[in-house]
């Protein structure tokens, strides 16, 4: 089964038993990421100077991604090409994509939807796993890469950048030290392992992710620190 990068992201993100999402304000991040990293790998966007500009608007075939060129569109149609900053967008489409992305994992019938009441009041929804083959393939493919050092393709290399930009490491590696997978991340996100088109929209969206990541992590320090 083929999915997107979005949807690998919001598997490793979300709790296999639990259905609930593990580090969501990064992970919605990278999701968004994903969506548009993977737009890029198909020749429909280009990123450069952190500014989107859509280069085909023929449909990819996949209705997650086709949804998010559509969106693309219009938006960079109305924002121009000088305004139309990635971290703007990423920043706008966040909450959507993530939205998105799990009922497309829903259709497929890789999550299945379970909702709750808070205290008997507050309506909670949580997506358990109902079919663990794709992030079993996923991690086998993480694992070749960082524990045993193979040399990542470019889906995979792509993913570990997204996962490195929004600081979301212990996803992938919950029982390594964290410094030898950040190192690790580290390589494989600064290495030379696409075309230099592709490589120069995922070095933008890298940077995007990150400073937005940052951004929000800072924000929420701020804000503990006031209350405190």
């Amino acid at each position: 089964m083929h999915v997107t990068l979005a949807e690998e992201l919001m598997l490793l993100s979300l709790d296999d038993e639990s259905g609930v999402a593990k580090d969501s304000s990064g992970a919605g991040w990278a999701v968004a990421g994903g969506l548009l990293a993977d737009l890029a790998l198909a020749g429909r966007v280009a990123l450069d100077g952190g500014r989107i500009s859509v280069t085909d608007r023929t449909p990819t075939g996949d209705p997650l991604l086709d949804e998010r060129l559509e969106r693309l569109v219009e938006w960079v149609g109305r924002k121009g090409p000088d305004r139309a900053k990635a971290t703007d967008w990423l920043t706008k489409d966040h909450a959507t994509a993530v939205r998105a992305t799990v009922q497309r994992l829903c259709e497929r019938g890789l999550v299945v939807e379970e909702r709750h009441r808070l205290l008997g009041l507050f309506p909670v929804r949580r997506y358990p796993e109902a079919d663990g083959s794709v992030e079993r393939e996923l991690r086998g493919r993480l694992t070749a890469v960082i524990r045993h050092h193979e040399t990542p393709d470019v889906r995979t290399a792509t993913l570990i950048a997204l996962l490195h930009a929004a600081r979301l490491h212990g996803l992938a590696f919950a029982d390594l030290p964290r410094a030898r997978v950040e190192l690790r991340f580290a390589e494989i996100a600064a290495g030379d392992w696409a075309a230099e088109s592709v490589g120069q929209a995922i070095r933008n969206m890298h940077v995007a992710v990150a400073a937005i990541a940052a951004a929000t992590v800072a924000t929420t320090t701020a804000a503990v620190t006031a209350v405190s």
